[in-house]
Order: structure tokens, then C-alpha cells, then sequence
């Protein structure tokens, strides 16, 4: 008997946006993708990123998107910029697709990806007609993510680009005193703030097991914890920890650090070892 061949697993397609789930967006925009490439999983991420907030969005993205296999095409749509001049673009970084908005809701992902490829998608056969100006990720974004699910590269959606659209660079910067600057890049539901200080990029690789001060506002925070628990219950006391998407958050036991210092995303953070 010959052998008998394992057929490919379906594709996946990941969703996250800011449509919320009390209208019909979301499943519009669902239906457009099985449409198309039928037999598709989808992945609600999350539709709750506050309205309109590209660097909430963009955070998620970096996140979550190492958690899924190769060849995973993830659409992302917040989307303030809906019907102008703004671009669509689809890229290939660290074996996985996306497609979103050029705003800037891609950008983490490639400032931490190394080789990715940015494409303007121009190939607007493939758009839903009539395209909505209110409505494009159901008319624009999901029949893209959906041409990359069942194959298509992005290189034939459109030209390459290198002027898309940014935030601000995630790898601190160092003074001429050695102090290390970053900022709060997330502030999670529990109040952990998430710091843009890297666990696999400098200073992070050398942390641990050196003395440190982190200033968050007007708080100096001295421990490095393995876990939320480690110090035991200590009202008020901030500590640092290395959260699950790789990045140093300032935690307190059962509190929000957020609230104990004040601080909300893009804030300043200082880092002096030693």
C-alpha cells in the first residue's frame, strides 16, 4: 500500500482590532475571509484595543504574534486614517504575514523582526467592490489577509516599500553617564507597566544578578523579582519582573504599579546599573 500523505493543516488567520463586538464588524469581516479561503481558523486576538489607539494595537501585535506557528497571517485594524490617502500593507517578518493600516500598527513587530518585508498592497482586484471609505477592513483588509491564506505572496500584491509609517524605536538609549532611557510601552489590566527595555537586548542581558535602580515617576524600584510572589505580600512595594512578551515590567503584589507611580504609557523610564 503506498503510503498515505498528511494533508496541510488549515491556515490561520488571527484577528485584532478596535471593532469591539456589539455591531456586526467583526463578523462581516469573518465572513469576507471565509469567503475566500473556506476552511480557514480564525483567532479573535482581541477587538477591545481602545478606539483608534495604533500603539496599543501595535503592542498586542508584538506580543502575541511569536505564539503562533509559522505561515500565520495576522490582520490587524485600527484604523483612525479609514478611507484616506493612508496605505494598505501587507509584510512577511519572522515566518508569519500581516496585513494592516500604515500607521504605524506594524512597526513593532519590525523593529523586533530582522529581514522583514513591507509591500504597499496595490492589487485592488482583490478588494471587495463597491469598496466602503467607512468600512475597509471588511472591504480591503480582509480579502488581502485571506489572498496570503491561501497563498499568495506578498511581493505580488504590490511594490516593496521602506517608508512606512513608524513609532518610536523600542531600543533605549544610553547616556554619557551610562543611564540607560526608555519609556512605558503598555500598561496591562493589572497595572504592570511594561517598560520598552528589552530582556534579550541590552541592558536586559545583564541585569540579573547586578545591583540596578529603575526611576518610574518620582519611584526608584531596586528588586528583581522571578515572580509576582516572590517577596511575599508588601503593600506599596514596586518591584521589577520579566514579563511574558520578553519586555521588564514595573509590578507591585496585588496592585497596580500603575497607579502606585503615577505613570501611564510613553512615560520616561531611567535604568542605572551598578
Amino acid at each position: 500500500m503506498p503510503a498515505s500523505s498528511k494533508s496541510a493543516p488549515p491556515p490561520i488567520v488571527t484577528l485584532l482590532t478596535d471593532f469591539g463586538t456589539a455591531d456586526y464588524f467583526v463578523a462581516a469581516v469573518k465572513g469576507v475571509i471565509l469567503g475566500r479561503c473556506p476552511g480557514a481558523t480564525l483567532i479573535d486576538v482581541t477587538h477591545d484595543v481602545p478606539a483608534h489607539d495604533v500603539a496599543a494595537a501595535a503592542f498586542t501585535l508584538l506580543a502575541v504574534h511569536r505564539s503562533f506557528p509559522p505561515g500565520t497571517v495576522h490582520l490587524a485594524v485600527v484604523d483612525p486614517g479609514v478611507g484616506s490617502a493612508r496605505r494598505p500593507i501587507a509584510a512577511a517578518a519572522g515566518g508569519q504575514l500581516f496585513v494592516a493600516p500604515d500607521n504605524g500598527l506594524l512597526d513593532y513587530v519590525l523593529q523586533r523582526e530582522s529581514g522583514a518585508r513591507v509591500h504597499h498592497v496595490t492589487a485592488e482586484q482583490l478588494f471587495q467592490r463597491p469598496t466602503s471609505a467607512t468600512f475597509q477592513g471588511r472591504d480591503v483588509f480582509a480579502p488581502v489577509a485571506a489572498a496570503l491564506a491561501v497563498g499568495t505572496a506578498p511581493s505580488h500584491l504590490g511594490p516593496a516599500i521602506h517608508d512606512f509609517v513608524k513609532l518610536p524605536p523600542l531600543r533605549p538609549a544610553t547616556d554619557a553617564d551610562g543611564v540607560w532611557h526608555g519609556s512605558v510601552l503598555h500598561v496591562d489590566r493589572f497595572g504592570n507597566c511594561v517598560t520598552t527595555f528589552a530582556r534579550d537586548e541590552a541592558p536586559g542581558t545583564n541585569l540579573k544578578g547586578r545591583s540596578f535602580r529603575l526611576t518610574v515617576g518620582s519611584r526608584a524600584v531596586t528588586e528583581l523579582r522571578e515572580f509576582y510572589a516572590a517577596g511575599g505580600e508588601s503593600p506599596e512595594a514596586l518591584f521589577a519582573i520579566w514579563g511574558s512578551a520578553g519586555f521588564l515590567e514595573v509590578s507591585a503584589w496585588r496592585d497596580s504599579a500603575a497607579r502606585l507611580t503615577g505613570v501611564k504609557r510613553g512615560d520616561a523610564v531611567a535604568l542605572r546599573m551598578g
